[in-house]
């Protein structure tokens, strides 16, 4: 349900532009002989023509509607010319389109705070460019005014004038006009010149509404199409709603807005205002209510969002007719081919502007052998995404049973699915600093799915900037002749620190007893030798002068030392299972910590913020302890 929000303490200038027949107009720069010519664009679909998804102004004064099909539209038309999208895995392929509204999205986005709505339309907040424009050149200072602005259509302006421009111009310069029409004046010229300047660098044209709010500028900017901007004055808008059908408020063109006709006969947004707020709080709660008591009025509190990117990614394919899908096998293969596009694009996403998506939500539409007994909707089902085309492919077949599952209930039916879709959502910028667990693991098998990325890791100072981690499997336990001789060669009190340190740093990364180790995930070697093994610990020790005060126990763990993968191995063992991984604390990624087994993520959190220790003095606990006596001669 809609929400109201808090008004804004100052007036605001906001626009919102959309194309005209954007996917015409696509067509028509890569094919410019189209250009005048009657033109629709139809889906990847050869039932009757396919369906339409553009219709050209040409076309439509032939009465060629979008809700036509392909034959129907020739036969209105003859001279029509139909236009197929692009296809791939069998589907339509949207890309040519996309790419071509982020180039409006590169332009626009130059003079405000840009919302990408979709994939033809956005939102500008154009407020602080109108103030700045207000205090350094006033439209009534100015002696010639763009002359794009002067074609505006302004709500409230007497449309029987003579001379429609220079009223234009007039109401645009007006010195006795109040702060908040003049803001729109600039508004106005702004948004002008940035329609042009995206007609010379992209061929195309789009129409806009400038106004106070969101609200207002959507509902009047397909007022004049094509090529027009239409701009509502502050006195304009009680006149403008008064007689506007509820349906096409936003958010009232589905249950709400038949609750509003059916419950208290509102057909028109006029009609509201016989409402007080206390009785519309009454029926639609006090958050709802008190928002359509605002949007009656033309109040709208709703904000321009800073994103030029879009919010969610989504394919889909529709299967009408005999066309639908009546088993397992059928729905697997086309979700494979979607999952394998989402793929595609959340990777592109990822590469390109360092965004991960976190949420996979499959969507269907289905229906039952018995008709009447398919009243409950197929349910939408999500899980957490997990990068890799395979992945998400099997995830995604997994949502599908689980709402088939619900779908059918205790019915053992007949079904049939006429449309599938999968999407990504919940994504978010990747802090910046972060990166991949795949710098440090380097084995064939391993891989890495990006989760939560909203949580960091505090650094503990005492740790220093490196942890060096070497692997303690059960059969390195007993240590080989050369590593006997080197530690009889060390003295005592080098023993007593080794052992110490290795028992303090042992004890906080094995806090839970019965778990494994991380050790089991970044393991290189071998998974027969794997299964015999019980990785049970792992070692990690940093320079620095603390030391451990317990009292000294025998060997559990092998002594971890740098290692210099460019000298011989004096043990003669394997390099593979005997190497130092080293790594900087501040490079672990959140990300991949936040996706592994908990007793995995407390190990890690162990490494990097280790449990404060009394600061009581002890033997051995100096820098002192650090360096052998000198022998005397």
């Amino acid at each position: 349900m809609p929400v109201a929000r808090p008004e804004p303490q100052e007036p605001r200038v906001i626009a919102h532009v959309d194309m005209d027949c954007f996917y015409v107009q696509v067509e028509q720069r890569r094919n410019p002989a189209l250009r005048g010519q009657p033109t629709a664009v139809v889906q990847y679909n050869d039932w009757k023509g396919g369906g339409l998804i553009a219709v050209s102004y040409e076309a439509r004064k032939f009465g060629v509607k979008r809700s036509m099909r392909g034959d129907e539209a020739k036969m209105v038309c003859p001279s029509i010319n139909l236009v197929q999208v692009p296809v791939a895995r069998d589907k339509a392929d949207l890309n040519v389109y996309r790419s071509a509204g982020s180039e409006l999205v590169a332009i626009l986005s130059t003079k405000g705070k840009c919302e990408r709505a979709s994939i033809d339309e956005v939102y500008l907040d154009l407020t602080d460019a109108a103030k700045e424009m207000l205090l350094e050149s006033p439209p009534e200072l100015l002696e010639l005014i763009f002359e794009e602005a002067t074609k505006s259509n302004i709500l409230g302006l007497p449309s029987d004038i003579g001379n429609r421009e220079d009223s234009v111009r007039a109401w645009l310069c007006r010195a006795d006009a109040d702060y908040q029409d003049k803001l729109l004046s600039c508004g106005a010229i702004i948004v002008a010149q940035l329609r042009v300047k995206v007609l010379e660098e992209t061929e195309f044209t789009c129409s806009a509404g400038i106004a106070h709010n969101k609200m207002l500028a959507k509902l009047v900017s397909g007022m004049h199409k094509p090529a027009q901007q239409t701009v509502v004055p502050s006195s304009a808008v009680q006149d403008f709603l008064v007689s506007l059908p509820i349906k096409k408020m936003k958010q009232l063109g589905g249950k709400l807005g038949s609750s509003l006709q059916d419950d208290l006969g509102v057909k028109t947004v006029g009609d509201l205002l016989s409402f007080a707020e206390e009785k519309l709080q009454e029926y639609y709660g006090v958050n709802t209510g008190t928002w359509l008591w605002k949007i009656a009025r033309g109040i709208s509190g709703e904000e321009v969002e800073d994103r030029l990117l879009p919010k969610s990614h989504g394919c889909g394919k529709t299967f009408p007719g005999p066309k639908a899908l009546r088993n397992n096998a059928s729905v697997k293969s086309w979700l494979d081919r979607l999952c394998e596009e989402l793929s595609e694009r959340i990777q592109s996403d990822l590469n390109q502007n360092k965004r991960i998506a976190q949420t996979l939500t499959l969507h269907a539409r289905a229906s039952k052998g018995n008709e009447c007994d398919s009243i409950k909707k197929f349910p939408s089902k999500s899980c957490p995404l997990r990068y890799g085309t395979g992945k998400i492919q099997e995830d995604a077949m997994k949502l599908f049973e689980s709402g088939l599952h619900d779908f059918l209930g205790s019915q053992n039916t007949k079904w049939s699915i006429t449309s599938l879709s999968v999407s990504a959502s919940k994504i978010f910028d990747i802090p910046s600093g972060t990166s991949s667990i795949l710098r440090y693991i380097k084995g064939p098998n391993s891989t890495v799915s990006p989760a939560n990325l909203d949580c960091s890791l505090p650094q503990d100072p005492s740790l220093g900037n490196k942890l060096y981690i070497t692997p303690n499997h059960e059969e390195q336990c007993e240590p080989s002749s050369s590593e006997k001789e080197d530690r009889g060669k060390n003295s005592n009190l080098d023993k007593q620190h080794q052992v110490k340190e290795e028992k303090r740093m042992s004890k906080k990364l094995t806090d839970v007893k019965g778990t494994c180790s991380i050790l089991k995930f970044l393991s290189q070697s071998s998974p027969v030798v794997n299964e015999k093994r019980k990785l049970d610990s792992l070692t990690c020790s940093h320079p620095g002068p603390e030391s451990s005060s317990e009292p000294n126990k025998a060997e559990e763990h092998k002594s971890a030392q740098p290692f210099d993968r460019n000298k011989s191995n004096p043990s003669g063992s394997n390099s593979a299972s005997s190497s130092t991984w080293m790594f900087n604390v501040e490079d672990i990624d959140p990300a991949v910590v936040e996706e592994l087994p908990p007793e995995i993520q407390r190990e890690i959190h162990g490494w990097i913020r280790p449990p404060k220790h009394s600061s009581s003095k002890t033997r051995g606990s100096t820098i002192s302890s650090y360096f052998q006596p000198a022998k005397r001669s």
